[in-house]
């Protein structure tokens, strides 16, 4: 297990870091990017590093480890840094709808001011968590086809005795 905790420590981080920061952080609302990419690069690390050729096994279990230290990061550090940069973000986000579509941009400011709270901030930072696991799982999965050129090697079946 120790060799899958150092790329899934860093595919982890890697994901805390891209979905705690402000503004960088919007790059999850496209169907968890950093977390899928956290998932991939914890994959990629292991396959690059590993002896032996890694099974989807492996690959969902390095993009849950990684997704539940992103996942811990986005509580721990991000929970914080929400309530004090939400404001700022949301102003952002709004800005960008409303010179899009400016009535879309009353119904999106009033959804978003409805949880902007401890409570709304401790609520989204716990389901975060729960998508960061979900999706960098999927990443580690996908990551194993796409990185694992190496063949498994298949032990033929035993010989069957007919008489």
């Amino acid at each position: 297990m120790n060799d899958k905790l150092k790329p899934a420590l860093t595919g982890g981080i890697i994901i805390g870091l891209l979905s705690i920061i402000p503004i960088i952080s919007l790059g999850n609302v496209c169907c968890c990017l950093w977390a899928i990419l956290g998932g991939l690069i914890a994959t990629y690390l292991y396959v690059k590093n590993s002896t032996v050729p890694a099974s989807t096994g492996d690959g969902a279990i390095l993009g849950a480890i990684a997704g539940a230290v992103g996942g811990l990061m986005a509580i721990v550090l991000g929970i914080p840094i929400n309530i004090v940069a939400g404001s700022i973000t949301m102003g952002l986000l709004i800005r960008i709808i409303e010179s899009i579509n400016p009535a879309q941009a009353d119904v999106m400011r009033q959804q978003m001011s409805a949880g902007q709270d401890i409570a709304g901030a401790i609520v989204r930072g716990i389901i975060l968590a729960v998508c960061l696991v979900i999706f960098s799982t999927l990443g580690g999965l996908i990551g194993i086809p796409i990185f694992e050129k190496r063949k498994r090697e298949v032990m033929p079946p035993p010989p069957q005795n007919f008489g």
